[in-house]
């Protein structure tokens, strides 16, 4: 109340009666304004790869779905194709876990985001060198990738056999799925 009475104080010398009115009612108008109403958010859905996936590839297919089918999709920041609604992307993947964001948007709709978690899991099957020479395999295991240890047996007198030293054992074994250089222990005797 007191501030409408300072105000009608220092108006009312100020403007002429005709216009009096119209002040009044103006100062009265200042948090009535009419607000914009809120957007409806673009649907946003990803269908593929399941979020927290472990895949072995370099890359990954991003699939889903969109709504309005015009909306524009954007994954890790490059546009997507989106045809009727549905959209793809090709992601390529660093070793261990990627999280890959989307976003879309769309006009007379609020944007929207998303993500989802992929781990991309780089391992190497331990090759068969079981019965091969000895510099043979450890070229073979470390051409794969691992770091070959060799581990000769046979005691004191092994050294002196005629003969090649030969794989008679892996650790890990054959096959067995293993990280990039991994160590991979070869046992190997003159005579298995």
């Amino acid at each position: 109340m007191v501030v409408v009475r300072v105000a009608w104080t220092a108006v009312r010398h100020l403007v002429p009666p005709a216009l009096l009115g119209a002040v009044i009612l103006l100062a009265g108008c200042g948090g009535d304004e009419p607000r914009p109403k809120a957007l409806a958010p673009v649907s946003l859905e990803i269908v593929a790869p399941d979020d927290a996936s472990t895949v072995r590839e370099g890359d990954v297919e991003i699939r889903g779905r969109v709504d309005p089918p015009s909306a524009r999709v954007l994954v890790l920041g490059r546009r997507a194709e989106v045809a009727d609604g549905e959209f793809t992307a090709t992601v390529p993947l660093r070793e261990g876990a990627n999280v890959i964001d989307v976003a879309a948007s769309a006009r007379g709709a609020s944007a929207v985001w998303g993500a989802v978690r992929v781990t991309r899991k780089v391992t190497i099957p331990v090759p068969e060198v079981v019965g091969h020479p000895l510099d043979e395999a450890k070229a073979r295991v470390e051409a794969s990738g691992l770091e070959p240890k060799d581990d000769k047996g046979g005691g004191l007198l092994e050294p002196l056999l005629p003969g090649t030293w030969t794989v008679c054992e892996t650790s890990p074994s054959a096959g067995a799925e293993v990280r990039r250089g991994t160590e991979v222990r070869l046992s190997a005797l003159k005579g298995c």
